[in-house]
């Protein structure tokens, strides 16, 4: 029942959905609960992906109908699907459904679809910050406007129709976007004229440039005081101050997105950008935006297959194995620049009882922003691991970062 509706099992078929037989679908510590949502991850692919995070910081999860299980057990397959993603949604985040592949015996009825959103809990709803729809059929844009009088004008404003994958990566600032092939597939045969995706151009390598390059380039180019990007130190200077490190959800929220690209621009053009009477999540956003612009992740393309074993590792082996890739493995202006990115974050974690921003909700937030894989996406069980990484050193700095990177061991040939 919708108001005072009462909605029949199915009261719109789709003669579009395809009609194809569908596949068989067949303890309070952050480390633990990571390690179970990890597992769960595993044992169960084809619920949710993690496509990354936006320019803002934000994470991207998928949800594919070609995935949705026989009617019978789309109950048990939405449960699954907000236990997995639950861990983020205390932060803003994205939700992107793939419409392809939806078949009559696996459409979920519309009376399902009404349960399904009332069961979400304010920080789904609240939170949620943009539904991309992709390659929408009638079928969506009809039971949405049946539903839109009974849904807040705020939650309608974050609907967003997609007609092509190359639309989505522009809307998400995703250069890499690793789908399903029958989705790409699918796209192809609707929008022939596009082609395949190709890669966006490389920036041009304007010697100012502070995002969208690598960190040495920035430190060949750039005034950097300890390897420190100046935008960096601009940042976290502004953020640490009393009144504003202590702001609620501060990291959490997204700041303006057009603020943020405005000032991107400018720092990319060479001007002194001055972040006196910016608003504190334009600025947060300013600096998760700077990590995910980076060529190369802070963390390294070659720390992704170690950091991912991170939960693996036994525990008393884990300080150990964290100092020693820390130590050794990072180039020096990485080393140098994490380690004072950590060292704010610890600061930030000093003023919890304020901002709300424990390390293990900035873990989840800067995690995919320090690390993601150079080959696909991020997948959830291993977003996992590498959200535990980052927040073991933001509750063990001081003993990883006990010595200068100038008393670092270097192997001599």
């Amino acid at each position: 029942m919708v108001g005072d509706f009462v909605l029949a099992d199915d009261p719109f078929p789709d003669p579009e959905l395809e009609t194809e037989e569908p596949p068989n679908p067949l303890e309070d510590d952050f480390e633990d609960q990571l390690r179970e949502q990890s597992e769960n991850s595993q044992g169960n692919k084809n619920k949710c992906d993690f496509l990354g995070t936006d320019k803002q910081g934000r994470h991207i999860f998928g949800i594919y109908a070609s995935r949705f299980p026989e009617k019978s057990q789309l109950e048990g397959f939405v449960r699954q699907v907000i236990k997995e993603i639950e861990p983020f949604v205390e932060n803003d985040y994205i939700l992107v459904y793939f419409h392809q592949g939806l078949k009559e015996d696996n459409k979920p009825s519309a009376q399902f679809l009404w349960n399904s959103y009332k069961e979400l809990d304010r920080n789904f709803r609240k939170n949620l910050k943009t539904l991309y729809v992709v390659h929408p059929t009638w079928f969506i844009r009809v039971i949405w406007n049946f539903f839109s009088p009974f849904i807040s004008d705020k939650f309608r404003k974050k609907l967003v129709y997609i007609s092509s994958l190359d639309e989505l990566r522009q809307a998400l600032g995703l250069n890499k976007l690793k789908l399903p092939d029958t989705i790409c597939d699918f796209d192809h045969k609707l929008n022939p004229s596009r082609g395949r995706a190709s890669q966006p151009a490389t920036p041009n390598g304007r010697p100012t440039m502070q995002f969208g390059v690598t960190l040495k380039f920035i430190v060949m180019h750039s005034p950097c005081l300890n390897s420190i990007p100046p935008i960096v130190r601009k940042c976290v200077d502004s953020l640490s101050i009393t009144g504003v490190i202590d702001t609620e959800g501060i990291f959490r929220r997204s700041g303006n997105h057009g603020e943020i690209m405005a000032l991107k621009e400018r720092v990319n053009r060479g001007e002194d950008v001055d972040l006196s009477n910016v608003n504190v999540h334009v600025i947060a956003g300013l600096l998760k935006s700077f990590l995910r612009d980076l060529a190369e992740p802070l963390l390294t393309f070659e720390l992704y297959d170690d950091v991912t074993k991170f939960l693996d590792w036994p525990k008393e082996e884990r300080s150990r194995n964290v100092t020693q890739l820390i130590r050794e493995k990072l180039p020096e202006e990485n080393y140098e620049l994490f380690k004072y990115i950590v060292d704010f974050l610890v600061r930030v974690v000093d003023c919890a009882d304020l901002n709300k921003m424990t390390s293990s909700n900035l873990a989840i937030v800067f995690g995919p922003n320090f690390l993601w894989s150079g080959r696909t996406n991020t997948s959830l069980e291993e977003i996992a691991p590498i959200n535990a990484f980052v927040d073991f050193v933001l509750q063990n700095h001081k003993a990883i970062y006990l010595i200068d990177v100038n008393q670092r061991t270097v192997n001599v040939d």
